[in-house]
């Protein structure tokens, strides 16, 4: 004899070609959104050498107002390697100190975006609008990941491990 169920799910079988939603987990969205920033400021350096004049500065020396030097240079390292390293670390560290540390960088880095609009001419205005805005978006899709990253409840064996961890109290001290 058929169930009911069995008799819905005859008639209506599911689809083959119906994507299926899976839900995934904030470290890779994580991962992921910071390889985008990654990319995208590569690319917007690399489109900055297309403006006139721009490639006689750097051979003169200078990128925008400043010495071209090892100084420099170093922070224009770390200034792309703290995002390459968010990819991993957003994959590997822990999840209370992921969700911070991804909150701070992510924080840090708007204002240095910002800054990319510094003494641009107004006939690049709205290219480098456009490069900020999306840059931000990415960066608040960071934010808003990490911020609401779902709280888990605690399972019974993190609750008895976190109880052999305190110490005993005695009926007095309760």
């Amino acid at each position: 004899m058929r169930t009911p169920q069995s008799h819905t799910a005859l008639q209506n079988p599911p689809s083959q070609s119906t994507p299926e939603d899976l839900r995934m987990p904030v470290q890779a969205k994580l991962a992921a959104a910071w390889t985008s920033f990654m990319f995208l400021v590569i690319y917007i350096d690399y489109f900055h050498l297309y403006q006139p004049g721009e490639i006689d500065e750097i051979r003169g020396g200078d990128i925008f107002v400043f010495e071209i030097s090892g100084t420099l240079l170093t922070i224009f390292f770390a200034l792309i390697a703290i995002p390459t390293l968010m990819v991993l670390l957003s994959m590997t560290l822990p999840a209370r100190v992921n969700r911070a540390t991804n909150l701070v960088v992510a924080l840090l880095f708007i204002p240095i975006c910002v800054f990319n609009a510094a003494g641009a001419s107004w006939d690049w205005a709205f290219y480098y609008g456009l490069t900020i805005a999306v840059e931000v978006l990415i960066l608040a899709f960071i934010l808003r990941s990490a911020w609401t990253w779902p709280r888990g409840t605690a399972s019974p064996a993190t609750l008895a491990a976190s109880l052999d961890s305190e110490p005993l109290r005695t009926p007095q001290q309760a």
